[in-house]
């Protein structure tokens, strides 16, 4: 029969232990729109909530470097709990994201206002100093109303760049979608354990219940255009989220002034990017789905080291636990097929509408900025290649 060898058995642990839960995915688990701070941090978080009202002013540096407080009094983090140190991160990666780009010229020096506060949280969090998917939406909502569900109807973003529809719903699509995969991330260890003890039955139904939850993502995904125009997303929305690495307005990455251990030396960091979320990594992991050697997975490969260690362990354990295509194909049966192509099928749907909104989004805008260029992807990548890859890659895994 299909039964996995002792060694392939689930290490695959509770949701909680990843910092994650069934009824959340990979979103915070706290109420981040509850988190407040004493002195100095308090006061750095009420200039990073005022970005929406000077960034329209073109001197947004000089407020930055006027109004934070002096980086000595926040280099120790070690009293901020958890839920501070991760809301604190989001206020200084929006700070730090919009010093760098938010006026007409780059600069690509970073102020000890910012740079070292920035460093300090980032080192804390075992993440990169600068805005990250994470900083950007998973640790970046609240509840409108805490007595109703978490829905795409009631759900706000906390920090902003400039405020406005258009950043909002481009988020908290997002934030929707994280949510309604906790229903299927709940599910894989239960599939593990299913293809593990030969039980075919029990493997098809968790798959096509995951399936289901699929549909439900896709449809949220579908939702984009209502509310974020893709000409006000390329111009009002992309142009802060991009990072260094791979920018040709940075071709020599930036400098953190005042990190000690950086010197003058400037640093390279990839920039936010949707491909930072680990849904579709976990699919992949669980489905056994693979990707070649080449510059693509190369940069998968980097992607991973920015998502937070909790969520980064889970797709790892995921995939050292999964053996189910091979049990799938082993087994043969017409129902657990079907099943397993499902997701992958929901999962290459998912991918066809990323690739589809990069078009519209981003490549078909025919303005360039300094920085926001129509064949570069955030992350610093020629995404539309790279995209459509990863789709025909993971449409290729159908049994």
């Amino acid at each position: 029969m299909a039964t996995l060898a002792p060694s392939d058995h689930s290490v695959l642990k509770p949701l909680a232990d990843y910092d994650m839960s069934q009824e959340r995915g990979f979103l915070c688990r706290y109420d981040a729109g509850k988190v407040t701070f004493d002195g100095a941090w308090a006061d750095a978080a009420r200039v990073a909530l005022q970005l929406p009202q000077v960034m329209p002013s073109g001197e947004i540096r000089a407020f930055l470097r006027a109004h934070l407080p002096d980086p000595r009094e926040l280099a120790d983090v070690s009293t901020l709990s958890n839920e501070q140190l991760r809301m604190a991160t989001v206020h200084y990666s929006f700070m730090i994201q919009a010093y760098v780009w938010g006026e007409a010229e780059v600069d690509n020096r970073i102020p000890a206002c910012i740079a070292v506060p920035m460093v300090a949280l980032a080192d804390a969090l075992g993440q990169q100093p600068l805005l990250t998917y994470s900083t950007y939406v998973l640790d970046n909502w609240t509840l409108i109303d805490p007595a109703k569900p978490l829905a795409l109807d009631n759900i706000r973003m906390i920090q902003n760049f400039l405020g406005g529809m258009d950043e909002a719903w481009f988020v908290l699509v997002h934030v929707a979608i994280e949510a309604q995969a906790g229903a299927a991330l709940a599910r894989f260890e239960d599939v593990c354990e299913a293809a593990h003890n030969d039980d075919p039955e029990a493997a098809q139904l968790q798959l096509e219940a995951m399936a289901g939850t699929w549909k439900h993502i896709n449809a949220l995904f579908d939702r984009m255009p209502e509310r974020c125009d893709p000409y006000i997303y390329f111009e009002r929305v992309r142009p802060y989220i991009h990072g260094w690495r791979d920018n040709p307005a940075l071709p020599d990455g930036v400098i953190y002034e005042g990190v000690e251990r950086f010197g003058d030396e400037a640093r390279s960091y990839r920039g936010q990017t949707g491909s930072q979320s680990s849904i579709v990594p976990s699919m992949d992991a669980l489905m056994n789905v693979g990707h070649a050697s080449d510059p693509l997975r190369e940069f998968l490969d980097q992607l991973h080291e920015y998502r937070p260690v909790g969520h980064r362990t889970f797709v790892d354990d995921a995939r050292r636990s999964s053996g189910l295509r091979g049990f799938v194909q082993t087994v043969g049966a017409s129902g657990l097929t079907d099943a397993y192509n499902a997701n992958i099928q929901a999962v290459a749907d998912f991918r066809t509408r990323h690739l589809e909104y990069a078009a519209s989004y981003i490549n078909k805008q025919g303005k360039k900025s300094a920085g926001n260029d129509t064949d570069v992807g955030t992350g610093g990548t020629p995404f539309m290649r790279y995209l459509k890859k990863h789709r025909d890659e993971t449409a290729a895994n159908l049994l």
